[in-house]
């Protein structure tokens, strides 16, 4: 039965931090240029929308670049940070409620040799944001794809990890955020118990 690709339905049931810890233990792949590569999400963040000072929505912004952030949930949202960085978000919950999370870190399934090579190295890293989209290929250009379609998309294994397995704890890079920099909405697997 699985691997199983997650339908449109599944990206709606959940809000952005109930979907940040369900996301984790579940495969990100992408077939592009003919190449499938996956990886184990194992660290995300979620960032809720209109109230959340975090989120590139808070207080009802809504521009060309945050657009597929109001969309109903199961497509990505790609933006670049510091014009280098290419991140990946999965954007969940309702039409024009612009929850996302934000998958930090992966750990490699499938394609390594591919990855290395996308990523230029001998050593194949994937514990950022950035790097994760360079090895998977993901780029600016898949702003709003479709994430039940056949380039990007995400797959349950069978297994779901257990709340004693996850730490949480304040998202990174968002101070800016004042007291909402301090919510626990960032998701890890515990290191000892990667699966």
């Amino acid at each position: 039965m699985f691997p199983m690709k997650l339908s449109h339905s599944d990206y709606q049931e959940r809000n952005a931090v109930q979907a940040a810890k369900d996301l984790l233990g579940k495969a990100l792949v992408t077939h592009l240029d003919g190449i499938r590569t996956a990886g184990l999400i194992t660290e995300t963040e979620g960032y809720m929308g209109v109230k959340d000072r975090a989120s590139h929505a808070f207080g009802g912004r809504r521009t060309a670049r945050n657009e597929a952030m109001y969309a109903a949930g199961g497509v990505a949202y790609v933006y670049l940070c510091y014009g280098i960085h290419h991140l990946f978000n999965v954007v969940v919950w309702k039409k024009n409620i612009p929850h996302a999370v934000l998958v930090r870190a992966i750990h490699p399934l499938e394609g390594q040799e591919a990855m290395l090579l996308r990523r230029g190295v001998k050593k194949l890293t994937t514990g950022g944001p950035g790097t994760l989209t360079q090895a998977l290929g993901i780029r600016t250009a898949h702003n709003g794809e479709d994430l039940t379609g056949q380039r990007i998309w995400i797959e349950h294994l069978g297994v779901k990890v257990p709340n004693r397995h996850i730490i949480s704890g304040p998202r990174i890079g968002v101070d800016y955020a004042g007291e909402d920099a301090l919510l626990p909405y960032r998701f890890r697997i515990a290191p000892s118990h990667l699966l």
